[in-house]
């Protein structure tokens, strides 16, 4: 099968087209005959050693797809040869087949195109997760999501407005505004005009937000601590800003918050029926119409090396999908 690979540790130029032996089917696993993959931010660290799991060269990035299942492996149960599905299976995805496990292989709804499933698993596992296990987002609570164009960003965006919250986005550029309020932000920042402590208290008569997405981490983690509401949730989910920040633990306890870390995969690992059911409500959502994942770039896999140019640019919205079969 075709692969675009890895051999060295690198920016993404280091990757190579090459024709590598299909993988072969184990116990639990399934097989895909990968159509599209879901571009993520922890691929580019990957390929470049500063990712936390570091698989053996060679192999090819790509954490989650979506496809067609061609085998199944001793004990597979919940998909069968034949259907549908979108996968997380962390690496491999950039390959015309792809190994996954069970537990994180998911039948897609007939009306969810390939693109979009590529593209869901790893950011909506991750939000679906922060919102509702560990930030307990209520209707009518105040959401300030950090890097709302982004990735996991619009995600957070538009599963907090389906979940009845009050949404408040940050971008950096002014031409990132328009996708979070088509999303459902009913307010956007700026962050490189305004400061997002000032704007978010004026939006929310001085009380602050009651639950805060941050996957950028850096300066938006310190603004946030001075813009959380009482009994508020601060999610950490990642560090995009390159800053790992420093709380400053008296203002968790003057302002009575929470900081809570969200690390989906090893939620998904630990309790895959909960983690399998919060994937059932989501694509529930998405056949009804209520969620609709959006991808702003589309590249063939031979120019995958352009596609993490590209998220890394920080230009894109949504996701940026390679294409592997049409």
């Amino acid at each position: 099968m075709k692969a675009l690979v890895c051999k060295e540790f690198g920016d993404p130029d280091i990757l190579v087209m090459e024709d590598v032996p299909e993988p072969e089917v184990k116990k639990g696993m399934v097989k895909i005959e990968v159509h599209s993959v879901g571009l993520n931010f922890p691929d580019t660290l990957m390929i470049a050693g500063k990712y936390q799991f570091k698989p053996p060269f060679p192999f090819s990035p790509g954490m989650e797809s979506s496809g067609i299942v061609t085998e199944v492996g001793e004990g597979v149960t919940k998909v069968a040869v034949g259907d549908r599905v979108m996968a997380n299976h962390g690496v491999g995805g950039f390959a015309e087949y792809v190994l996954a496990p069970e537990n994180g292989t998911y039948k897609i709804p007939d009306n969810m195109p390939y693109d979009q499933a590529a593209g869901f698993p790893v950011t909506y596992g991750t939000t679906y997760h922060a919102l509702v296990d560990r930030g307990d987002l209520k209707p009518g609570e105040v959401l300030l999501v950090h890097g709302a164009a982004g990735g996991v960003g619009l995600n957070a965006v538009e599963l907090g407005k389906a979940l009845g919250a009050t949404v408040i986005g940050t971008v950096g550029s002014d031409d990132k505004m328009d996708i979070v309020k088509q999303y459902g932000a009913e307010h956007v920042i700026n962050y490189s005009t305004e400061s997002i402590r000032d704007r978010v208290k004026e939006l929310t008569d001085g009380k602050g937000a009651d639950v805060i997405y941050d996957p950028v981490g850096g300066d938006a983690f310190d603004q946030s601590m001075r813009c959380i509401n009482w009994n508020g949730r601060l999610l950490v989910i990642g560090f995009a800003s390159g800053r790992i920040a420093e709380l400053k633990t008296n203002l968790a306890l003057l302002k009575g918050c929470s900081v809570v870390g969200v690390f989906w995969g090893e939620f998904a690992r630990r309790y895959p029926e909960q983690n399998r059911a919060n994937f059932q409500a989501m694509l529930d959502m998405v056949e009804s119409g209520k969620i609709k994942p959006h991808v702003s770039m589309h590249f063939p896999l031979e120019k995958g090396a352009d596609a993490m140019k590209a998220l890394l640019s920080r230009k894109t919205t949504g996701k940026v999908i390679i294409t592997v079969k049409d």
